[in-house]
């Protein structure tokens, strides 16, 4: 049973995560050779003062 862990920044609508989760699920079927039934997609939102790149908080690079 394959699970997908995608973390990234908060405020991604339903939509865009529908679309992406259909994508990765399609995806992993066709690598694999699973079923669709067996994927599993989790979603985590982090956000951006809780992410750090090369010690620069993602909240100061990229400000609302």
């Amino acid at each position: 049973m394959p699970l997908i862990h995608v973390e990234m920044f908060a405020g991604r609508t339903r939509e865009q995560k529908r679309e992406l989760a259909q994508a990765l699920t399609e995806t992993c079927v066709r690598v694999t050779g699973c079923a669709p039934e067996v994927v599993t997609i989790l979603f985590q939102d982090v956000d951006k003062q809780d992410w750090a790149v090369a010690g620069e908080v993602m909240a100061d690079k990229f400000p609302d």
